[in-house]
């Protein structure tokens, strides 16, 4: 005989896979207060991660709109309750926040909040985190507070996984620091080599061209035009290397307006024609706009340095399945079957892996004098 689990269990349930499919810290953070919340039908509901200052590095709300968000002002200081939770790490009921000796009051611009529960959220000895709910929803009894005992048991389970998913959020924006830090350090390489290379030539040629001014003026003017056409493909390099280098701004701009800025940019700086269009895309998650960027920077590299391509296009769009990233160009093609060090020199095997670390998919489709269309499709969007 089967047994249906009781409407709190899968509550629960629900809230833990929800804040497991997460690894970015700030959809972390959203996704375990707006489980807390709902989970305890809370009004409002708030998150704060201190700094080493006497503040918080990140405090995330849920039930106060951006407008009111933006009214209230700064980010809060550790005081009064929101010490308490930190300090002293443990849970707080109270029936009326703003009776409790420790409250300090609020900015004007706050809403109004009574029945209050909050506890710290510990990894190991560290507290890395504090949990705040206010305003039951449900009718409290005469003089007691909303929140009861099981409430603080249930959100003391929550606050459990909760120390998980910010422990491992931690350790993956770690890790993607590491990546980042290795990704520069290539291009910092490849810039060094590409530049060294020009200027070698460079100087060669200018050399040559001194030498032979004062008995072969035509042949001094030919390597003189060397030099210029040297000169220009250094700049070229040299802008394309400095886009890659500069830091994405996802997180202010997102992926759309993040491509469509680098685009502009390679479009000046290189002869052939480079173009983006965004067809009906919304935010993706970080982590899939942050691996669209990469290949399609990959994708640009290769088309603009290797392919001769004349013209190179860049689209955005939504599909049946998700969203799709192509960058097309008419360049001399390749043949991807043909060789494995072929696919290692473009870049292939990277694209392919970033494809898949956020659940998508590269397909390569290239002919000699056919040029290249490279796809990477992730879910959503």
């Amino acid at each position: 005989m089967s047994h249906r689990p009781p409407s709190g269990l899968a509550a629960v349930s629900t809230a833990l896979l929800a804040m497991s499919r997460h690894l970015e810290m700030r959809d972390v953070l959203k996704t375990i207060v707006a489980s807390a919340r709902e989970l305890l039908d809370a009004e409002y509901a708030a998150l704060g991660v201190p700094d080493d200052h006497g503040g918080f590095a990140q405090f995330v709300v849920d039930g106060v709109s951006d407008e009111q968000w933006k009214a209230i002002g700064p980010l809060p200081r550790q005081h009064g309750i929101l010490a308490a939770m930190l300090h002293e790490a443990k849970p707080e009921r109270l029936a009326d926040v703003r009776e409790d000796p420790r409250f300090e009051g609020w900015p004007a611009a706050h809403p109004d909040m009574s029945d209050f529960l909050g506890l710290p959220i510990r990894d190991g000895d560290e507290i890395i985190g504090a949990l705040f709910l206010a305003n039951k929803r449900c009718p409290k009894p005469q003089g007691g507070c909303g929140f009861t005992a099981e409430d603080e048991e249930l959100l003391s389970i929550l606050a459990q996984h909760a120390a998980i998913a910010l422990t491992n959020a931690r350790l993956y924006e770690r890790s993607r620091e590491l990546t980042i830090a290795e990704e520069r350090s290539r291009l910092a390489h490849e810039l060094h080599d590409a530049v060294s290379q020009k200027l070698f030539s460079l100087r060669l040629t200018a050399q040559a061209a001194a030498a032979l001014v004062d008995r072969d003026p035509a042949r001094a003017k030919g390597e003189l035009q060397q030099v210029a056409a040297l000169a220009a493909e250094a700049v070229d390099e040299l802008r394309a290397a400095v886009v890659e280098l500069r830091p994405a701004a996802l997180d202010e701009d997102g992926l759309i307006a993040t491509l469509r800025t680098q685009i502009q940019v390679l479009d000046r700086a290189h002869e052939a024609r480079v173009t983006f269009e965004s067809l009906g895309v919304r935010a993706l998650p970080a982590a899939q706009e942050e691996a669209l960027l990469r290949v399609s920077q990959e994708a640009l590299h290769n088309a603009l340095r290797h392919s001769g391509a004349a013209h190179v296009d860049v689209t955005l769009a939504r599909s049946d399945a998700g969203t799709v990233l192509r960058i097309t160009d008419d360049g001399r093609g390749f043949e991807p079957s043909a060789t494995r060090r072929a696919g290692r020199h473009l870049g292939l095997v990277s694209m392919r892996d970033r494809a898949s670390g956020v659940g998508g998919e590269l397909t390569v489709e290239s002919a000699p004098g056919k040029g290249t269309t490279i796809e990477m499709e992730v879910p959503g969007g």
